[in-house]
């Protein structure tokens, strides 16, 4: 596995939690949500299989990243198997509610929305929305004016792009289903600019060895959770306790270290 080198590595704030949750952590008598996994034996994970490092398919076709080391390590702590299953972005609280999946973990941005329609845990990793560009001509957002913008549909990027002074700009607004897609869209010109996450822009310009620029002017710092069903407490309490204790013990600071370097 690559690791990302320290340009990259900077954005990333994997060695503590936030705490900018504030979902209630008392767990319903009723609530079973832990003990049904525990009966399965299965916790299912649920992604986008091309969001690379946070969980992405390697040359192999394995599922692998980030977010997935780190869900392999709490499934191994709470006794349980860690099945991977890959979902729409666009449609994935429908697959979190219908029972599809028991979470969405895999670079999942935290927004009033997404924590009105989720129970998340706390925020375990730092990002940044920004604007990659192939033409060195586009230095700044004021640059980006009567271009074509590339999002990811169903993300929350799309949202703040489209709300925004830049988005408003622009010529147009081309939603792709995934961020790959995207950039090898900007690879080939037919947009001008990808509104993304900073993580996944570095890592994609660095493991595929592209001369693109990151604008220095973004739109919004965020942070990064993962998603429960509302009802789901205890679940998600597990989880989280799991991932402080991986933080306190070192494992957490290991798995960043493999993707992120020291």
């Amino acid at each position: 596995m690559k690791k990302f080198f320290a340009s990259i590595a900077a954005i990333a704030c994997c060695a503590m939690f936030m705490g900018c949750n504030d979902q209630k952590s008392d767990t319903p008598k009723t609530d079973e949500s832990l003990n049904k996994v525990k009966a399965v034996g299965e916790f299912v994970l649920g992604l986008d299989d091309s969001f690379p490092p946070m969980g992405f398919r390697d040359k192999d076709n394995n599922i692998v990243g980030f977010d997935i080391d780190l869900a392999t390590e709490v499934c191994k702590r709470l006794g349980l198997k860690l099945k991977t299953q890959p979902i729409s972005w666009d449609a994935k609280e429908q697959e979190l509610n219908t029972g599809k999946i028991d979470c969405i973990w895999n670079g999942l941005s935290v927004d009033s929305s997404r924590a009105a329609a989720m129970n998340l845990s706390e925020a375990y990793l730092k990002n940044r929305m920004i604007f990659t560009v192939k033409d060195k001509s586009l230095a700044n957002l004021a640059s980006l004016s009567g271009k074509k913008i590339a999002v990811q549909n169903g993300s929350t990027a799309q949202k703040l792009l489209d709300a925004s002074e830049a988005g408003k700009a622009a010529k147009d607004i081309v939603p792709f289903d995934d961020n790959q897609t995207a950039l090898m869209d900007l690879d080939k010109g037919g947009v001008d600019a990808v509104f993304l996450d900073e993580i996944v822009a570095k890592y994609w310009i660095v493991t595929n060895a592209k001369d693109y620029v990151v604008l220095e002017e973004g739109l919004s710092d965020e942070e990064y959770a993962v998603g429960f069903r509302k009802k789901d407490q205890a679940l998600r309490d597990a989880v989280n306790e799991t991932l402080k204790a991986m933080q306190a013990d070192g494992k957490f600071a290991e798995i960043s270290a493999k993707w992120f370097g020291k």
